[in-house]
């Protein structure tokens, strides 16, 4: 009895496959078979070949599948497949194919081999991709490389980049060119031998900080140059951040900041030693004072409040002058009250009536706050200005001119507190409005107070006199304390 075969059962893993392939719209499938030597593939895979799609269909011998490939890449595609048919690695493979009248399509080969019983082959399976728009990615990648690579090598300052970690990868040429130090010196955490032991722990803090918290890295150390010595260095670094907020990589530089510091100490060497002759000049006078007054008796008490006010502006000298980081008065915490008392002194007094008229002129109220030396220059440059101007031209020039200080904390609507400053003249000669040019103490006031307290300052010249608002963050009164190791 002859029995009927079973009908053939349709290959459902490859028509998924199939289906899938074809809505990818960049993989197409083909099969080479051993027995024909023939190579079927769909329509996607003969577009990338540049091949028609019938030919595909009905077989295709690899010398008509391959035709187009650029030549340049032919080598090594047989090569893979002839070590693909001899077992001796997986065929998977990149090439350019170029058909005419067409662009250049990056194709990448993947197969299977199917062996018989013999372990001979007998089909080649697999699938090909237009991974075209990957290769100009990368393309694309080499050449921005290469862009800053060259940028990065033509600046004068160092560059340089971490991994999130903050082990070192990459410095531009200025680095090996200043210290002498070869790449596989410097990758890691080597670069740390060329900065100078005393600025090591200072470096290493604040880098640690950075990497533990994100914040900006900068930080001044000495660098050791190839030529012999030492020289400063501003170093500063950001973090770059991937779309979830993580740090992918550290760039930084290292700017040359020698001359800058040399000029810097060479600027408070000179400036030190006009203060120096400017408290002799006080002293001088004080002297000279007291010496007059030994011949008038009768003139003591006013000699001894003369003296005063004299040693008043050596003290508001001190405290108007510009300081260094290193020459700054340490002066720890006070009041602003107390402050502006000692630095005004010298100015409340009425003309004319040196005894009668002291401490009546200059009225601070408000809400008193303490400070440290981190606002001392800036403000007493502020007040000393307008207190000087006052007196010149504005109300305590006159008899009767008075100044009212009045100092009050404000809540911004950004959740930052800020201490209000106003200045308010009266009874002074008219204003008829703004001067005519702003002197250079003005102006450096101002710079001070916006640059280095981070306040905004407006000026109103109202008939009765100057007012002047200063708004300055309140944290802007204290030093900031040093970051905190992690």
């Amino acid at each position: 009895m002859l029995t009927q075969p079973p009908p053939e059962r349709p290959n459902w893993a490859e028509q998924r496959l199939a289906l899938a392939l074809e809505a990818s719209g960049i993989a197409g499938a083909w099969d080479w078979d051993a027995g024909s030597d023939l190579i079927r593939a769909d329509a996607r895979a003969c577009l990338l070949h540049g091949m028609s799609p019938a030919v595909g269909e009905r077989g295709a011998t690899a010398a008509e599948l391959l035709a187009h490939v650029v030549p340049e890449d032919r080598p090594a595609l047989d090569r893979a497949l002839v070590a693909a048919l001899a077992g001796r690695a997986p065929l998977n493979i990149a090439y350019r194919t170029w058909p005419p009248g067409g662009d250049v399509t990056w194709v990448q080969l993947r197969g299977r081999v199917l062996r018989d019983r013999g372990r001979r082959a007998s089909r080649l399976a697999g699938v090909a991709l237009d991974i075209s728009e990957g290769k100009d990615t990368e393309a694309a990648l080499r050449d921005s490389d290469a862009r800053f690579r060259a940028i990065a090598d033509t600046m004068p300052q160092i560059v340089w980049s971490t991994l999130p970690s903050g082990s070192h990868d990459y410095f531009n040429r200025r680095w090996y060119e200043l210290t002498g130090l070869s790449p596989e010196e410097s990758v890691g955490e080597g670069w740390a031998v060329a900065v100078h032991p005393d600025d090591q722990a200072q470096a290493w803090e604040r880098w640690r900080h950075s990497l533990a918290t994100g914040d900006a890295y900068e930080v001044e150390y000495r660098l050791r140059v190839a030529e012999g010595g030492w020289r400063w260095f501003l170093g500063r670094a950001l973090p770059v951040r991937d779309a979830r907020g993580r740090i992918t990589r550290w760039f930084g530089t290292c700017t040359d900041i020698q001359e800058m510091r040399r000029a810097a100490e060479e600027r408070e060497v000179l400036s030190h030693e006009l203060s120096h002759r400017i408290k002799n000049i006080f002293a001088v006078v004080a002297s000279l004072i007291s010496l007059s007054a030994r011949g008038h008796p009768e003139a003591g008490p006013f000699a001894e409040e003369l003296r005063g006010r004299i040693s008043a502006l050596a003290r508001a000298h001190e405290f108007a002058r510009p300081h260094s980081v290193g020459s700054r008065m340490v002066i720890g915490r006070t009041t602003l009250f107390g402050f502006l008392r000692d630095l005004l002194s010298p100015y409340d007094i009425s003309p004319g009536d040196p005894l009668g008229g002291a401490g009546k002129r200059i009225r601070i109220e408000g809400e008193d706050r303490s400070f440290d030396d981190a606002a001392a220059t800036p403000l007493a440059l502020l007040f000393h200005e307008l207190a000087t101007n006052a007196a010149k031209y504005g109300a305590l020039s006159a008899p009767g001119g008075r100044v009212l200080i009045r100092l009050e904390a404000e809540a911004g609507a950004d959740g930052v507190e800020r201490i209000l400053l106003r200045w308010t003249e009266e009874g002074g000669p008219p204003v008829p409005g703004p001067p005519g040019r702003e002197g250079f103490g003005s102006r450096l006031a101002m710079v001070s107070v916006e640059g280095q307290l981070g306040g905004k300052v407006e000026r109103r010249w109202l008939p009765g006199g100057l007012e002047l608002e200063a708004r300055l963050p309140a944290a802007a009164l204290h030093r900031r304390p040093p970051p905190q190791q992690a």
